[in-house]
Formats: C-alpha cells, sequence, structure tokens
C-alpha cells in the first residue's frame, strides 16, 4: 500500500517535472519553487521506495509510521505551495511580456498556457 503511494508520488512528480521544465519561464522565482518541490519530492520518494523495498526499514530503528504521516505531510504542504504558484504564475498569462514595448507577445504563449495549466492541475 505505502509503495503504491510513492509508486505514484513518482508518476505525478515526473509529470509536473517535465510539464514545467517544458514552458516558458516568465516568473524563474516561482516556478523554480515548482521545480525544486518536484524534483525534491521525486527523489525523496525514489530513497523511501528503496528503503522499503530492501529491507532497511526493518533495520532502522524509527517510527516508519510516524515518518511516513510526516514525509506525506510535507510534501503535501509544499505541493499545495507550489501549486499555488504555479497557478499564480499561469494566472498571469494574458499579460504583455514587456510593458514597455509596442508589441503585444503575452506572457505565456496559448500552448505554454495549457502545458502550465496541466501543470497547475
Amino acid at each position: 500500500s505505502s509503495s503504491s503511494v510513492f509508486l505514484s508520488l513518482q508518476l505525478f512528480g515526473t509529470i509536473v517535472w517535465i510539464l514545467v521544465a517544458s514552458t516558458h519561464v516568465p516568473l524563474p522565482l516561482l516556478q523554480g519553487w515548482v521545480m525544486f518541490v518536484a524534483v525534491t519530492a521525486w527523489f525523496l520518494s525514489i530513497v523511501f521506495l528503496c528503503v522499503f523495498l530492501f529491507g532497511y526499514a526493518n533495520r532502522i530503528a524509527v517510527n516508519w509510521n510516524q515518518t511516513d504521516f510526516l514525509f506525506h505531510g510535507a510534501t503535501f504542504v509544499f505541493y499545495f505551495g507550489a501549486f499555488l504558484l504555479q497557478a499564480a504564475t499561469t494566472s498571469l498569462h494574458h499579460f504583455p511580456r514587456k510593458f514597455n514595448s509596442t508589441t503585444q507577445e503575452k506572457i505565456l504563449a496559448d500552448h505554454e498556457y495549457n502545458i502550465s495549466i496541466a501543470a497547475s492541475v
């Protein structure tokens, strides 16, 4: 049961990572945090999965139920914050890229806007 949760974290973390990495980054600070959360959660879930798959959980004297709860709680908080930042970036798509420019180039092109929506979800 716990390994299926870790595998779903792997899958969805990888999807977020790919979607955010494939868009133009108009606000590097916001989307940098989204990438940091996705990559860190992805890496830590691989570590936890390996701990359980290779039997190290039986050798390390830790309350694994509490550790699992804390890990998933922290991951939820960080992913929710990343969702808010990615959604905020997505909501700015109609603003011009450069305010002093005469061109009407938007912060996110329509294709990037769709990818950013998928990454937010």
